[in-house]
């Protein structure tokens, strides 16, 4: 990834997924990396990190999103993903 926003390192979540992003009149497709951080000293709320590769796009220029969640918000976040996986797994076998 050029011009690379966000800092990847072996303790990055995933480096490397699958992503697409879409807005009005476009959509695009790109790999991506998700991370989740919390500060090492004293956290006070969890960070999900998410960047696409800009060498893969045409319609937005480089740039992270980031979402700033609470302890209760990210545990509601990782029950809501744990069922989403329950149910896909189910789905296919």
């Amino acid at each position: 990834m050029a011009d690379r926003v966000l800092r990847v390192n072996a303790f990055t979540t995933f480096d490397l997924l699958d992503a697409s992003v879409e807005g009005h009149g476009f959509e695009e497709e790109a790999f991506a990396t998700l991370n989740v951080r919390t500060a090492r000293n004293a956290p006070a709320d969890v960070s999900l990190e998410l960047e696409l590769d800009n060498t893969q796009l045409d319609s937005v220029p480089p740039h992270a999103d980031r979402v700033t969640l609470s302890a209760d918000e990210a545990r509601t976040l990782a029950a809501e993903l744990r069922q989403a996986a329950d149910r896909v797994d189910e789905a296919q076998g």
